[in-house]
């Protein structure tokens, strides 16, 4: 067995693996919420926001100011999406299968918006 058949065993390997863990624990979703509450998204990694709550008091912010806490809130909920989903993967595949998703854009890091750590949501 050449190197290339190695390495594509491996990636079906670990593409069965995560698909397996997705199949038991479900989609992996990020949220992220404005301090006050007033604006909440649910997102996937990689995709827009699922679902955007916008409480009633947010609508008092008017449209530009609303409009630039969702997408302020949807950077965070996709972060911690990605986070979310390094943390699931790396349970049950190789760490360069994990690394990899940094290189196609989906990276872990410090969530910075709001000052809080990352999880203190």
């Amino acid at each position: 067995m050449d190197e290339v058949e190695r390495a594509a065993r491996r990636v079906a390997e670990a593409g069965r693996r995560a698909a397996e863990h997705v199949a038991r624990t479900g989609p992996v979703l990020g949220r992220a919420s404005s301090p006050d509450g007033a604006v909440t998204v649910v997102a996937v990694p990689g995709g827009p926001p699922r679902e955007v709550r916008v409480s009633p008091a947010a609508l008092r912010m008017g449209p530009r100011a609303l409009a630039d806490e969702i997408l302020r809130v949807s950077r965070r909920a996709a972060r911690d999406a990605a986070d979310r989903a390094h943390r699931s993967l790396e349970r049950v595949v190789e760490p360069e299968a994990v690394a990899a998703l940094a290189e196609i854009g989906f990276e872990r890091g410090p969530d910075e918006d709001f000052g809080f750590p990352r999880g203190a949501r």
